[in-house]
């Protein structure tokens, strides 16, 4: 990376082994990625506590000494001003047990040990991308007049990435906790354009972004006759007790029941963690109707 390219993020890595600490740093840096190593959970917990620039993601180690991964998690989750910062857990192939209790304890990013540098680097993407949207969003949130709270019913219609991003700010408003809810909001819409519109399956889409060519794949379809005239149709409705939002998109559907739990099985893919967190972090209902190109989100009031 030269001193003038713009740094990808700010990733600290975790782990007690010398060895994997050189070769992850080495592959972030080289990637474009700022790196802070730390030689266990007490050292990353003194680091995260200290240092006034705040962190994209963590990647952490599981098995450590002084203060394993899991302790870690369990403080960095605690803390307000670093509980949503993605945690991304290193484990041995086939610890299935021990995914589902990092899950439980939120880390919604795996990585394999020993790992390939490809996937390393996809998973690493994903966090952070999912991070700065997240803080993107939690800006804008801020920025915007509370009147959209006033709207009783609206129906919009979209197409692009971009415009499902310019109706989550305006649909989260309308919400009483709008930073809660936005990134709920905006997972949904982008799936309604990307999974659903654009028919493009989740394995082609863990392939695309392992290659760097998923936004240019997402272009190329908007741009597909076949594709591009399709929209997404969202209702607003409110009264006294909810708020609901109900998003269809024009795609086959989906089975959709797998996803409402983020399941080991899904861990280490750099996406897919979608639908199930909005499930538990955004929303306090949320339903799927029909062959799965219908969801209806609920926030009470």
């Amino acid at each position: 990376m030269s001193e003038m390219a713009p740094s990808l993020g700010r990733v600290l890595v975790v782990d007690d082994e010398p060895f994997n600490l050189e070769i992850l740093s080495e592959h972030l840096q080289d990637a474009g990625y700022d790196v802070v190593l730390a030689e266990d959970g007490l050292e990353g917990w003194e680091i995260l506590t200290s240092e006034q620039q705040g962190f994209d993601a963590i990647l952490l180690d599981r098995m450590m000494p002084r203060m394993n991964g899991m302790e870690l998690l369990a403080r960095i989750k605690q803390r307000a001003d670093l509980q949503h910062v993605p945690v991304i857990m290193q484990t041995a192939v086939g610890a299935a047990e021990n995914v589902q209790e990092g899950l439980a304890a939120g880390a919604y990013y795996y990585l394999i040990k020993p790992f390939q540098r490809e996937m390393l680097l996809a998973i690493v993407a994903a966090a952070v991308s999912f991070h700065h949207e997240r803080q993107q969003l939690e800006k804008q949130i801020a920025e915007q007049v509370g009147a959209y709270r006033m709207l009783v019913r609206g129906e919009f219609s979209f197409r692009s990435l971009d415009e499902a991003r310019q109706l989550t700010l305006l649909l989260s408003q309308t919400c009483p906790e709008p930073q809660r809810v936005a990134m709920g909001i905006s997972e949904l819409l982008v799936n309604a354009v990307e999974h659903g519109n654009l028919g493009i399956r989740y394995s082609d889409k863990t392939r695309l972004l392992q290659t760097g060519r998923w936004q240019e794949e997402v272009e190329s379809r908007l741009r597909d006759p076949h594709y591009g005239r399709r929209q997404v149709r969202v209702l607003l409705e409110t009264d006294a007790e909810h708020v609901s939002i109900r998003i269809e998109d024009e795609g086959e559907g989906f089975d959709w029941q797998p996803y409402l739990e983020f399941s080991p099985d899904r861990a280490f893919d750099p996406h897919g963690r979608g639908i199930s967190m909005a499930k538990l972090m955004s929303f306090d209902e949320l339903e799927y109707q029909g062959r799965g190109n219908c969801v209806v989100a609920r926030v009470r009031r």
